[in-house]
């Protein structure tokens, strides 16, 4: 039965305590929670790099002008019954334009064409029920 030599590790008072730690609050193995405080520490250090910083220009300074404050966008969280209405009028469209594919959607309404909605698409120009009509004018040409 050939048995396997380890190296025993030695560790400072503060790794013991990131290990421990790293335990209780992960529920994980020892070897594990060793793995994680290393990996850690390689991302520490990566961060901490020295970095040496690029000569420095004078650029004549602009007056700081106000920039508009970003538009917050809340979002309303759905009842499970609007989302299914949702759902199924997006399927009804998606029938009644032929079941489209990837491709085709891209033919018809250009790069963002899969990704749009289809009011966003109707508000391209071809809604759901003129696309094979579109589609048919796009391939044709």
């Amino acid at each position: 039965m050939a048995t396997k030599k380890t190296k025993k590790q030695t560790f400072t008072e503060q790794e013991l305590a990131a290990i421990t730690r790293i335990q209780q609050e992960s529920g994980v193995s020892r070897k594990a929670a060793i793995k994680k405080m290393r990996k850690t520490q390689a991302s520490i250090k990566k961060i901490a790099a020295p970095v040496t910083p690029a000569p420095a220009v004078e650029a004549p300074r602009a007056e700081p002008t106000k920039t508009p404050a970003k538009a917050v966008v809340k979002f309303e969280a759905k009842s499970p019954a609007q989302v299914s209405a949702a759902r199924s009028e997006g399927i009804r469209l998606f029938k009644l334009s032929g079941r489209p594919t990837k491709e085709q959607f891209i033919l018809v309404y250009g790069e963002k064409g899969a990704k749009m909605t289809w009011d966003q698409r109707a508000a391209a120009g071809v809604p759901a029920e003129q696309f094979q009509a579109a589609l048919a004018a796009k391939v044709g040409k």
